[in-house]
């Protein structure tokens, strides 16, 4: 059975909920934004007790089309403080959200159960390195630095696999590792560094996915994020994402229906409601 820290994923367990804490100011969520001692502290105490599963920090925003990069340091030094007090208010499964190794080799050191790497292993030649050393659970996303091309879904299948196959060369155990087809981060063009390119529209790449997730997510649990992205924007024509929450859950529950075993959400209390009716009317996890 995979699991992700001590939770586990997939199977017969009910589908999991990963809340999203940004550390981050350049963040496209603004909602989503805590820095001081004070709002994360309660943000975390409120996401628990909505019934989230893990709690996924950022320190770096890695929306396409944003211009976001920071240094290291000034990455490691937000997930770190946000680490920290999460640590002193909850006993929930701490993801950091990071593709830079340096980055996720100091988490590893403050106790972090989870790496969530959107780069899939492949931004960073050290990650693998790191990641062998602590043998933390994994979220491996779809990722190339080359211009991608073909089908959708078989392209995904194919970079997903990839990922996997650096995974294997320092024997890292299956059972610890989750996919993401990494919905909102292929793009014709882009401000930032993390996204794969592609010809094609990204929005019809990612109703695609979306819609076809069982074949994506052969033997491995599947983490879905959707949550007031711009394929949501996109489909209800509605610019700021704050006016995103309905369709989002709408896109969550399809996921879940489609496969999906981790919805990563901003709005973990709505996410859970779906999610748990979701589930019981589709049969989907019997025990619910």
């Amino acid at each position: 059975m995979t699991k992700l820290g001590n939770v586990g994923i997939g199977g017969t367990n009910p589908v999991r909920i990963m809340g999203i804490l940004n550390t981050s100011s350049e963040s496209f969520y603004k909602k989503s934004i805590k820095t001081s001692k004070q709002s994360i502290s309660n943000t975390i105490k409120e996401m628990e007790l909505d019934g989230a599963d893990f709690i996924d920090v950022g320190g770096m925003s890695t929306a396409p089309y944003l211009s976001t990069l920071i240094s290291e340091k000034e990455e490691f030094s937000r997930i770190s403080k946000a680490i920290k007090i999460i640590q002193n208010v909850s006993n929930l499964p701490i993801s950091v959200d990071t593709c830079r190794a340096a980055v996720a080799n100091s988490a590893l050191e403050l106790g972090v159960d989870i790496i969530n790497d959107i780069s899939g292993l492949k931004y960073d030649s050290k990650m693998i390195k790191v990641i062998s050393n602590y043998n933390p659970s994994l979220i491996l996303c779809a990722f190339d630095t080359k211009l991608v091309t073909g089908d959708p879904v078989s392209s995904t299948k194919t970079l997903l696999r990839q990922s996997l196959a650096i995974s294997k060369k320092v024997n890292f155990p299956s059972n610890k590792i989750v996919l993401d087809p990494a919905i909102g981060f292929f793009r014709k063009s882009g401000e930032g560094k993390f996204f794969t390119k592609i010809r094609s529209d990204w929005y019809k790449r990612d109703l695609k996915v979306l819609q076809n997730l069982k074949s994506i997510k052969e033997k491995y649990p599947l983490l879905i994020s959707v949550s007031n992205k711009s394929v949501i924007g996109k489909i209800l024509q509605k610019e700021n994402p704050s006016d995103r929450l309905f369709g989002s859950i709408a896109a969550e529950v399809v996921s879940v229906l489609n496969g999906a075993d981790i919805i990563r959400t901003h709005n973990v209390s709505e996410t859970k409601d779906a999610v748990l009716v979701a589930s019981k009317l589709s049969k989907r996890n019997k025990g619910l």
